[in-house]
């Protein structure tokens, strides 16, 4: 099944938003209102992709760095389109990115009982990171 894949602009925020509430497992928040997501595409260009397969977006990837370590938020391929290297593609492009940015290290935030995502990533090539908790404070 064909693909393209393309860098994610804040005109999809619709279609991928309903992607995202579609899709097991991501963790969505005020973080992910359309203001925070031009916010965050404007300051991590060419890090975020979609993929798109006969002009319907099938999957997506959210992607930025702080200038020493890259992060991966949200990716999401539409169950019908699973299996297919969708996923591993836009892992991919986005890794690539960073390299160019001069990022070393990327890291992603997988909930304990995702299986199915645990799963892909270390498919994937990525590693647990046991010896960390991760800790988070609401401001």
């Amino acid at each position: 099944m064909p693909f393209e894949t393309r860098e994610l602009k804040i005109h999809d925020y619709q279609e991928v938003m309903k992607l995202w509430l579609n899709t097991e497992n991501i963790g969505l928040s005020e973080a992910d209102k359309i203001e925070a997501i031009e916010s965050f595409l404007s300051r991590n260009p060419g890090l975020s992709f979609v993929a798109i397969d006969n002009s319907r977006i099938v999957g997506a990837i959210l992607c930025g760095h702080d200038g020493r370590r890259g992060a991966i938020y949200h990716l999401a391929v539409d169950t019908k389109f699973r299996n297919l290297g969708i996923g591993a593609k836009l892992v991919t492009q986005c890794l690539e990115g960073l390299k160019s940015a001069g990022i070393e290290r990327c890291h992603i935030h997988v909930y304990a009982e995702n299986q199915f995502g645990l799963r892909f990533w270390q498919k994937e090539g990525w590693f647990l990171r046991p010896e960390l908790m991760l800790l988070s404070y609401n401001i």
